[in-house]
C-alpha cells in the first residue's frame, strides 16, 4: 500500500532554485532517499539503461522533469510529474488546479481495465452465419485465451466477453473482438497473446484465412470520466466564465476549433503520461478516434455555465498501467510513480483525465481573457533568452581559431605569405 502523505499545495514553487524545488517536493510527497537522490543528481537515465530499453541507442535525449502542484482528485492531494519541453503546460495546469481546488477539486471515475483483442479473418465462406457459430463457442474461446495468460488469470483477471462484427459479406471479412480485463497493466502484450491463441480456434469454427491478431488502441470499455467546478471569483469573474463557456461551445460546433481545443486538453495528459512511462501514442490515438467515432470530430471536454461558476466534464477511453512496461526499468518513471502515489491503473487514469481538464481550463481562460500569447510568450521568451545566453557562453569559451589567409596574403603558387598583424 502506497503511503499517501502528500501536500499538493506548494505556493511559489517556481520562485525557488531547482535544488530547493526538489527538496520542497520531496518533503511534500514524503519521498524515499532513492527518489531524493534522483532529484539531487539532476534526473535522467544513463546510456547503459537506455540501451536496454531501445534499439540502436547512441545517446539519451532529455526532457525537463517538472511537477504540477495543487491537484485534488476525489478529495486526495496529488503532485503530478510532467515531462514536457513547453513551460506553459506545467504552469497552466498548476494554476488551473489551484482555481479548481478552491471549489473542492476534481472528481473522477474509471471503468474496469478492459482491453480489446482483435482477430481478423478474410474469405470466410458464410460470414452472415459466423456470428452465431462463434457465439456458441464463446466459453471455449475464453478458456483458450485464459490459458495463454495464466499469471493474469491467477491475479483474478482474463477474458470477459466477445463480439463478432462482419465488415464485408462480399469479401468474407469479419473480426472477433475479445474483451480482456488486464488489471493494473496497460495490457498490450496480454491481449496480443490472447488474440494469437484464439485465432486458430476461430478459424476452425468459421473457416477463412487468419489476418491480424492484435490489440485495438480504441479501448471503448476502458473509459474515464472526470468533472470539476470552478467559481466565477476564482476564474476571473462572470465575463471570463462566460467566455470560457462560449469557447467550449465553439469547439462543439466547429471541427477546426475542436482539434485545437483537444490539443490543449492532451497537453497535460501527454506530459504526465510521458513522465509516468505510459504509451502516450496509444493514448493520443484512442482519444482522437473516440472524438470522431460518431462520424463528426468532437471535443474531449465541455465547459458549461452553472450557478456562480463553470462545470467541466470529460469522458474518453484511456489505457494506462501502474505495473509492467517501463514502470520499473526507468529510474525517472519509478520516481514519478513515487511522486504521484497512485495505487492502481484506474486511479492513474482518473488523475490523468483531471490533468487534461486543468490544462484545457487554463488555455480557455487565457483565450477568454488576455489572449493566449501574453503568458505563453513570456515563458517562451525566457526560454529563448536562456538559449541565446548559452550560445554566447559557448562562443566565449571556444579556443581562438587560426585565421584563414586572405587572397592578397597568398603567393602566386597558393602558399601563405608571412603577414604581420
Amino acid at each position: 500500500m502506497t503511503t499517501r502523505r502528500v501536500n499538493a499545495r506548494i505556493p511559489g514553487l517556481f520562485k525557488h532554485s531547482v535544488e530547493e524545488r526538489g527538496r520542497l517536493v520531496a518533503e511534500s510527497a514524503s519521498l524515499s532517499d532513492r527518489a531524493r537522490a534522483f532529484f539531487a543528481r539532476g534526473g535522467g537515465i544513463d546510456v547503459s539503461s537506455a540501451d536496454s530499453m531501445s534499439e540502436n541507442v547512441v545517446a539519451t535525449f532529455g526532457l525537463p522533469f517538472s511537477v504540477a502542484t495543487n491537484f485534488i482528485v476525489n478529495q486526495r492531494d496529488y503532485l503530478v510529474p510532467m515531462a514536457v519541453e513547453e513551460p506553459s503546460v506545467v504552469a497552466a495546469a498548476s494554476n488551473a488546479a489551484r482555481m479548481v481546488r478552491e471549489s473542492g477539486g476534481f472528481f473522477a471515475e474509471c471503468d474496469a481495465s478492459i482491453m480489446t483483442a482483435q482477430v481478423q479473418l478474410d474469405d470466410v465462406p458464410d460470414a452472415r452465419s459466423a456470428s452465431a457459430l462463434i457465439e456458441a463457442r464463446r466459453q471455449e474461446l475464453f478458456s483458450v485465451g485464459d490459458r495463454s495468460i495464466p499469471k493474469m488469470v491467477d491475479r483474478g483477471f482474463g477474458c470477459r466477453d466477445l463480439a463478432v462484427r462482419v465488415l464485408s459479406e462480399e469479401h468474407g471479412v469479419l473480426v472477433v473482438d475479445l474483451f480482456v480485463d488486464v488489471g493494473d497493466a496497460m495490457g498490450a502484450n496480454c491481449v496480443d497473446t490472447v488474440a494469437e491463441a484464439v485465432a486458430p480456434i476461430v478459424q476452425s469454427i468459421v473457416g477463412g484465412r487468419i489476418g491480424l491478431r492484435i490489440l485495438s488502441n480504441l479501448p471503448l470499455r476502458r473509459r474515464v470520466r472526470a468533472v470539476c467546478r470552478v467559481d466565477d471569483s476564482a476564474i476571473g469573474g462572470p465575463e471570463v466564465a462566460d467566455g470560457i463557456a462560449r469557447a467550449s461551445r465553439f469547439a462543439e460546433l466547429d471541427v477546426f476549433r475542436a482539434v485545437t481545443h483537444n490539443k490543449g486538453f492532451m497537453n497535460g495528459v501527454d506530459a504526465a503520461a510521458v513522465a509516468l512511462g505510459q504509451d502516450w501514442r496509444s493514448i493520443e490515438a484512442g482519444a482522437h478516434a473516440f472524438c470522431a467515432i460518431d462520424g463528426r470530430y468532437k471535443p474531449l471536454s465541455t465547459w458549461k455555465r452553472v450557478e456562480h461558476g463553470l462545470e467541466g466534464r470529460c469522458d474518453f477511453p484511456l489505457a494506462v498501467g501502474s505495473v509492467g512496461g517501463s514502470t520499473t526499468a526507468n529510474d525517472a518513471v519509478r520516481t514519478a510513480f513515487e511522486l504521484v502515489k497512485v495505487e492502481s491503473a484506474r486511479e492513474l487514469a482518473g488523475v490523468l483525465a483531471c490533468v487534461g481538464l486543468a490544462s484545457n481550463l487554463a488555455a480557455l481562460r487565457a483565450l477568454a481573457s488576455e489572449g493566449i500569447q501574453k503568458g505563453h510568450m513570456k515563458l517562451h521568451h525566457r526560454k529563448v533568452e536562456a538559449a541565446a545566453q548559452r550560445s554566447r557562453e559557448e562562443v566565449r569559451s571556444e579556443p581562438p581559431r587560426a585565421r584563414a589567409p586572405q587572397p592578397e596574403e597568398l603567393t602566386s603558387n597558393g602558399a601563405a605569405r608571412t603577414v604581420t598583424q
